[in-house]
């Protein structure tokens, strides 16, 4: 049986990804309670929040607010970029 190939999004459509790289990440279970605490979970939804090794993914709209929540938390966002490259980790 043969799949039907999915389309694709437009680029207009896609979630546009902020990548935070974060100060000393444990445990991220506490990163992602701090998130939770602060922002909800209909706000964890909107954020898109994704783990990308020990770097977060976020929907750009969200980004302030999740900076915010882990500073609240004593977590420190190191730097915040569109690509994964321009981390430079």
């Amino acid at each position: 049986m043969k799949r039907k190939k999915e389309k694709n999004l437009k680029p207009s459509l896609r979630e546009k990804k902020r990548y935070l790289l974060l100060e000393k990440v444990e445990d991220k279970e506490k990163v992602e309670k701090a998130i939770l605490d602060y922002i909800g979970i209909l706000g964890y939804g909107k954020a898109g929040i994704k783990w990308v090794g020990n770097i977060l993914a976020v929907n750009r709209e969200e980004v302030d607010k999740i900076k915010a929540a882990l500073l609240l938390a004593g977590i420190e966002v190191k730097k915040v970029s569109g690509t994964l490259k321009n981390l430079s980790i």
